[in-house]
């Protein structure tokens, strides 16, 4: 089977991380790569969730803004004007 090569730019301090890493557990950096290469068209996935969290949409955030909604619905709030802060 022919080799081909795969070029990806890593931040200098990840590649060392990463190598080191690899050498702890007995592998290449190659070897690692070839590994999730080869999970990835096994699975024909990605072999790990890829998400961007959004807390304004954790359970508990959405908790409060709900309560806090219901509240002002039943006259329980106070208006504000808006403060405008300082670029200080």
């Amino acid at each position: 089977m022919a080799l081909s090569t795969i070029t990806a730019r890593v931040d200098e301090h990840d590649k060392a991380d990463f190598d080191l890493f690899c050498s702890s557990v007995g592998l290449t950096s190659s070897a690692a790569i070839n590994i999730y290469v080869k999970t990835v068209l096994r699975e024909k996935r990605i072999p790990f969730e890829i998400k961007q969290e959004d807390p304004f949409f954790e359970p508990a955030n959405q908790a409060y803004i709900l309560k806090s909604v219901k509240e002002l619905r039943e006259g329980k709030g106070t208006a504000h004007d808006l403060i405008e802060g300082s670029d200080e």
